[in-house]
């Protein structure tokens, strides 16, 4: 067992804390400000914080008046909430230990968001199916991250239902190259490096309750800056795993053959490849209530001025989406040609996306909202974008309107600015500040009770997102 170092604030700074807020909830409107929140006192020259634990909210936080208080039994209810009302955000008193400032974030009116845990380098969320939090923790080197973890599989239990996990357990080490993570049919698969792995998973498990053994090794060609091999379990049974290609890929006209894509896992162990034409796969998810699974693509890098764009893309057999030759379809990257004939891309049989963001913006997870969620929220897929390398601009989470018919996601992208109207609207923002002290959001999971779990891999905080009716079970 493992147990995450926490500082904590002494118990006279945790009292005058709480005393200011109180006396602060009574301040009007204008007092109540999230432009004004620094970066903590532990945090590095480059804004980044280490593995601190907590730190507490800030005074300037009042406490949820009467008439915005979500009703009893509500998630958002329990203290150290903040709740997100017509006056901002604003924290539910009464926590055992004071929160982590999460007023700087911007969620919609009638949201909350609660601190639930600390896992250095937070990349990938899992729920086991008796509810505990599962979180990859790689330490080499990741897009992004703070590459501090410790290379292993935390879990993050919350018996006394406080909202906050209880301690940090190591389920599994001596990963350091692990993000993928997969519950179903009985066991628990996770990535080692090229190989997936899983081991058997019983209802409550806080350590393997068996042996670990070897799914499958993923044989084909591998890029090293693209690591990570993710998974999602289709509809139909059909077990998905990703494959990075790389920044350097040459483009040749016999490009449709790219080892880059999803590659479905065979009963005998074996991989075979379904879709291609990627360069960093970097999040797959599978929708529950159609055959549908979406894959999140970092296209290429600096090519904003070349037609490019990230894409969600449908998972389906056959289709080439144009890496490394064609930012989209009839488009070749400007001033590519095919290294072997010299001849200009043929892009015509790349398939066509229907989502796209702007190189940077780094879409970087996705999930999907079961529907317990109020309009016009419920029913969308859920994308993090990690925002852009330099100062994170974009850092954002946003709601993608899907087909309620097919379950594809409608046409929608910010190339234009972000006028795509309702089907991408911002859920969360605040992390893109200029001032890169809030982290960045990574890893994206919705649970069944209905809550989204956001994973930092710069502080590593986890935290929950919840509407204000949504109540416990």
């Amino acid at each position: 067992m493992k147990t995450a170092a926490v500082k904590t604030p002494s118990p006279a700074r945790a009292l005058s804390a709480l005393v200011l807020v109180a006396l602060v909830g009574a301040l009007p409107v204008g007092a109540c400000s999230s432009s004004g929140h620094t970066a903590p006192s532990d945090a590095g020259s480059d804004g980044t914080v280490a593995e601190t634990g907590p730190v507490d909210a800030g005074p300037d936080v009042p406490v949820v008046p009467p008439d915005a208080m979500p009703p009893s039994g509500a998630f958002c209810a329990l203290p150290g909430s903040y709740v997100w009302t017509s006056q901002g955000a604003e924290i539910v008193p009464g926590a055992k230990t004071p929160p982590p400032d999460l007023s700087w974030l911007t969620l919609p009116h009638g949201f909350c968001a609660h601190y639930f845990g600390t896992v250095p380098t937070a990349r990938q969320i899992r729920l086991a199916p008796d509810g505990d939090v599962f979180v990859a923790s790689p330490t080499t080197t990741t897009t992004g991250g703070a590459n501090n973890g410790i290379a292993g599989i935390e879990v993050l239990p919350d018996d006394d239902h406080d909202g906050t996990a209880d301690q940090n357990i190591t389920f599994l080490d001596n990963l350091p190259s692990v993000q993928g993570l997969l519950f179903t049919g009985g066991y628990f698969y996770y990535q080692d490096n090229t190989i997936i792995r899983r081991v058997p998973f019983n209802k409550g498990d806080r350590q393997p309750s068996g042996a670990s053994e070897i799914v499958t090794t993923m044989s084909m060609k591998q890029a090293s800056e693209h690591w990570p091999k993710v998974m999602d379990i289709a509809q139909d049974g059909t077990i998905y795993v990703t494959n990075g290609g790389s920044q350097f890929d040459q483009c040749d006209s016999n490009f449709q053959t790219y080892p880059g894509g999803v590659y479905q896992l065979n009963p005998d162990g074996s991989t075979s490849m379904v879709t291609n034409g990627f360069r960093n796969p970097i999040a797959l998810r599978c929708e529950t209530d159609h055959d549908v699974c979406l894959a999140v693509e970092l296209a290429l890098d600096y090519s904003w001025n070349e037609d490019g764009r990230e894409k969600i893309m449908p998972v389906r057999q056959g289709d080439n989406w144009g890496y490394p030759c064609c930012a989209t379809q009839n488009t070749p990257y400007t001033g590519v040609t095919y290294a072997d004939t010299k001849a200009t891309p043929d892009c015509s049989k790349v398939a066509p996306e229907s989502t796209s963001f702007l190189i940077g913006h780094t879409p970087f997870g996705i999930d999907f909202e079961g529907g317990l969620w109020p309009a016009p929220w419920g029913g969308r897929a859920f994308v993090t974008l990690h925002g852009d390398a330099a100062r994170w601009n974009g850092a954002r989470v946003v709601g993608i309107a899907l087909d309620p018919a097919t379950g594809l996601p409608l046409p929608s992208t910010d190339l234009d600015g972000g006028s795509s109207g309702p089907n991408m609207m911002d859920f969360a923002t605040g992390w893109d500040d200029g001032q890169k002290d809030h982290g960045r959001p990574a890893a994206i999971t919705f649970a069944p009770d209905g809550r989204m779990f956001l994973g930092d891999d710069q502080r590593g905080f986890v935290v929950w997102i919840a509407p204000v009716g949504l109540m416990q079970h």
